[in-house]
């Protein structure tokens, strides 16, 4: 399996209502890769099924979207996940991989 389908397998983990980091998922994959996390999640083929709109950047900053940021801020919101300042609270927010 190559790096991208690892990151999407790692991302089908993240629920509803919740959101990870590039960092996150390369840890989880026991890497320092944040950028092709980045690079994964830009060209995830998988969209919405493989939830690329939940993984934001390790301030809080919701990051890029293939589809735009406005579109991925709606589609966290829709989720139930507050954006203030254009920030998310990771304290209420992270998923914690196992």
């Amino acid at each position: 399996m190559n790096f991208n389908e690892q990151c999407y397998t790692i991302l089908r983990k993240v629920p509803k209502g919740k959101v990870t980091t590039y960092k996150a998922i390369a840890h989880a994959l026991k890497s320092r890769a944040y950028r092709a996390v980045g690079n994964a999640m830009n060209k995830n083929p998988y969209a919405p099924k493989v939830p690329c709109h939940r993984v934001v950047k390790t301030n809080g900053e919701t990051g890029g979207f293939a589809s735009g940021a406005k579109k991925k801020i709606s589609m966290l919101r829709k989720e139930g996940i507050e954006i203030k300042k254009g920030k998310i609270n990771l304290d209420k927010y992270l998923y914690k991989f196992k």
